[in-house]
């Protein structure tokens, strides 16, 4: 009964490809449209070899750093809103304190490695759905 079931099930597939377009050797098909052309948005960074230093200055150690901590970023006052783990590297991670300016709700992140901070700390502001690196000179918490 099961053998039946399959060849009946194999006859009603249909026919191949091959014996579908046997036939159509005298038919023209229309033309491919030429490809479009995309453009690539170039955001536009400022160029400068200079290097920027950022004065760090923590009370404590960054990675304890929790909600409802303040940090200063030149002058700005935000607050801690978590901290998580962008990417473990292994003997490293890359780490973002995620925080908000409470008078505009406006979101920020501090990004770190948590073996360098002094040298790898850098402020991002959130732009609509991308984060954009912010130039600072002076963070505190």
């Amino acid at each position: 009964m099961v053998k039946k079931k399959a060849a009946k099930e194999e006859d009603s597939k249909g026919m191949s490809l091959d014996d579908a377009f046997a036939d159509d050797d005298d038919v023209e098909y229309a033309k491919s449209k030429p490809a479009k052309k995309l453009e690539k948005k170039v955001e536009k960074v400022e160029s400068s070899n200079e290097e920027v230093t950022i004065s760090v200055k923590g009370s404590k150690p960054i990675g304890n750093l929790k909600k409802g901590d303040k940090i200063k970023v030149d002058g700005l006052t935000l607050e801690v809103d978590a901290q998580v783990i962008l990417i473990d590297h292994g003997t490293t991670k890359e780490m973002a304190v995620e925080c908000f300016d409470p008078k505009t709700d406006k979101d920020y992140q501090v990004r770190y490695f948590d073996d360098q901070v002094d040298t790898s700390v850098e402020v991002y502001s959130l732009e609509e759905i991308v984060y954009s690196r912010m130039r600072v000179k002076k963070i505190e918490w």
